[in-house]
């Protein structure tokens, strides 16, 4: 489950392109503030939610869907 992907080059560091289905999924913009963690294993990149529900625009699970 998921999608691969590399980093990119972003002048001295690296970067991961999100791509737009998955950032509408979990209701995430450029104003979202998100925690980064590690497991030890995995890199864990969450959105910091203060009161406000995440919506889930059905179109794009349907795109998440049909890219697996």
């Amino acid at each position: 489950m998921g999608t691969r992907k590399k980093l990119s080059v972003i002048g001295n560091s690296f970067g991961l392109i999100i791509n737009r289905p998955i950032l509408e999924i979990l209701d995430i913009d450029e104003s979202t503030d998100l925690d980064i963690s590690t497991d030890g294993n995995k890199l864990i990149i969450e959105p910091v939610r203060t009161d406000r529900p995440i919506t889930r625009p059905r179109k794009s699970e349907e795109r998440i869907k049909r890219q697996k």
